[in-house]
């Protein structure tokens, strides 16, 4: 069964709501200039709300490690995500999961140089990292799902992450924008109708 990742969270309603739904793992964009940004002082506080066995995701963009290290050993986070423009040689090494972003088909090479998790194809929009809605192109996804180890993003919504889940065969999808009523701000019925769709795709 496809894992699901609820990203975008600012609020502590949304998040119970989404691990309630049956969510794998709660995204929260600690990146300033995100519409979804939530500082670290409140995701600390937000994640010692959650229940037991919810894994969360901090989604940065070109912090240092020295930088993540420092957000993970403050929030507590199961693990970051780096959605910049960051390099493996630079993140080596680090003590917590990570979760590398894709906008554009990577080099084999530097699939192989990364100590990752989960790789994580998006859709690129100009000026944006991430949370645009813009589908994740085709030649990214195929050369992450080649890695077994795809995280599906970009553009999904209820309506086509089934379609998309049968087509790709991701370990998991991510949604942003496509369970909003507003930035930052959950739809309680597509956060609902996402995840059981993505789940009820492939038995």
């Amino acid at each position: 069964m496809v894992r699901v990742k609820i990203c975008g969270l600012t609020r502590l309603g949304d998040a119970l709501h989404a691990a309630a739904c049956g969510a794998d793992a709660l995204g929260f964009v600690t990146w300033p200039g995100s519409k979804r940004a939530i500082a670290v002082a409140d995701l600390a506080r937000l994640r010692r709300e959650l229940p037991p066995f919810v894994q969360t995701v901090a989604v940065t963009v070109n912090a240092t490690p020295a930088e993540l290290v420092d957000l993970w050993t403050k929030t507590g986070v199961s693990a970051v995500q780096l959605h910049g423009d960051e390099t493996p040689a630079a993140y080596r090494g680090l003590p917590m999961p990570v979760i590398k972003a894709f906008r554009a088909p990577p080099l084999a090479a530097d699939l192989d140089a990364w100590e990752a998790m989960g790789f994580l194809a998006d859709g690129a929009a100009a000026g944006h990292y991430g949370g645009s809605g813009v589908v994740a192109d085709t030649a990214t996804v195929e050369a992450l799902a080649a890695t077994g180890r795809l995280i599906l993003a970009g553009g999904l919504t209820p309506e086509t992450v089934a379609d998309a889940v049968r087509r790709t065969r991701p370990y998991a999808v991510d949604v942003a924008s496509g369970t909003e009523a507003a930035p930052g701000i959950k739809d309680p019925d597509k956060v609902r109708a996402f995840i059981a769709h993505a789940k009820a795709a492939v038995e």
